[in-house]
């Protein structure tokens, strides 16, 4: 299939993906339309699919890239103790999705829209970050650092507060990042019943 004339697949589907990130995030992927897309990034509809099969394959890459992003920089160094590394972990987390609104609402409003195939993957995807988490806190109940009746629930209940921050922290608001990290970690401390 030829591309448009002046489109170049190294620059063009990139902008693809940017332009179907940012109008997901908008106004959710059952509104947006291949055409709504296309336009966005100012090539014919049909160019479209020299860079993705499908709409929902669109999706599913977004998540995909952004899921194995967030697990190749998740390293909260096994060798130090579980307190450390649930601090680095709170830290982590805030600070990498702070910088990625629109992936993050993808990554969690938008798994309806995919097949079963796709789902399966993207949860084993997000289920092994959450296994990383679950390990800091079986580790540290072990060591009788933290006082946690059900580590999963806790993991759960920890990601939950903390990709949270998405919804409301605005860079430039009353709080600087720094200070959400900080209360979040004291909250997390205490959650978990660390001194």
């Amino acid at each position: 299939m030829a591309r448009t004339t002046g489109s170049h697949a190294g620059i063009t589907g990139p902008r693809v993906r940017q332009a179907a990130l940012r109008l997901f995030a908008q106004k959710g992927y059952a509104a947006v339309s291949m055409r709504a897309i296309a336009a966005e990034v100012g090539v014919q509809a049909g160019a479209l699919y020299n860079y993705t099969p499908d709409k929902e394959s669109l999706l599913f890459d977004l998540m995909r890239v952004h899921l194995e992003e967030l697990l190749a920089q998740a390293d909260f160094g096994a060798e130090a103790d579980p307190l450390t590394r649930l601090r680095q972990f709170v830290e982590f987390h805030i600070r990498f999705h702070a910088d990625r609104p629109d992936e993050v609402f993808i990554a969690y409003m938008e798994l309806r829209n995919l097949s079963p195939e796709n789902f399966a993957q993207i949860e084993a995807l997000r289920r092994r970050y959450e296994d990383r988490l679950e390990t800091i806190l079986r580790d540290g109940a072990k060591q009788g650092v933290f006082a946690i009746e059900d580590t999963k629930i806790m993991t759960l209940a920890i990601i939950a507060m903390l990709t949270g921050v998405n919804t409301w922290f605005r860079s430039g608001g009353r709080l600087s990042l720094d200070q959400v990290v900080a209360q979040y970690w004291d909250m997390v401390r205490r959650a978990v019943g660390a001194e």
